[in-house]
């Protein structure tokens, strides 16, 4: 069996165990910024999908209408036998029903959008770590009676094992 960084029997240095936990600290930043730059592209997609249903329901009323009330309107007529005027108020009443409708889908995205709660979620999250770690205290460590009497080489094996067992 071995440890993370070496095999069984070789203690880690304090440097090399705060280099270790200073590498980590850093990878979980980057990792945090990456979440939030994801969530942030979620929220730009829905709204673009919500600019462009706007951005359809223009297109849809604009160009269809010379065509689509004509032939609306003379439809109406053959089959009501109704005046020409009122045919294409009806024609154009059926438009703007269908503009109304791709308008409809384009603001419900939009409040998607802007309910979207990308970066807030990746700063709770960069917020909790940070309590987490603020609260993190180091374990008791025991003074065996050879560390007591100066063999500091014992103590700093000791500390060093200590270490070890807390962050594994």
């Amino acid at each position: 069996m071995s440890t993370p960084d070496g095999p069984v029997g070789t203690e880690r240095s304090l440097g090399q165990l705060v280099s270790t936990a200073t590498s980590e600290m850093s990878a979980l930043v980057h990792d945090e910024i990456a979440l939030a730059k994801a969530q942030l592209r979620q929220d730009v997609k829905r709204g673009a999908v919500g600019g462009g249903a706007f951005a359809a329901a223009g297109a849809v009323l604009l160009f269809s209408l010379p065509m689509l009330s004509f032939a609306l309107a003379y439809g109406i007529r053959t089959w009501s036998g109704w005046n020409m005027a009122i045919c294409f108020v009806l024609s154009f009443a059926a438009n703007v029903l269908v503009a109304g409708v791709l308008a409809l889908i384009g603001v419900v995205f939009a409040k998607k959008a802007k309910k979207g709660k990308g970066p807030q979620k990746a700063a709770a999250s960069a917020k909790q770590t940070a309590a987490v770690l603020q609260n993190v205290k180091p374990h008791p460590r025991s003074m065996s009676p050879a560390a007591s009497t100066g063999a500091t080489l014992d103590r700093v094996s000791d500390k060093a094992a200590a270490v070890a067992r807390s962050s594994s």
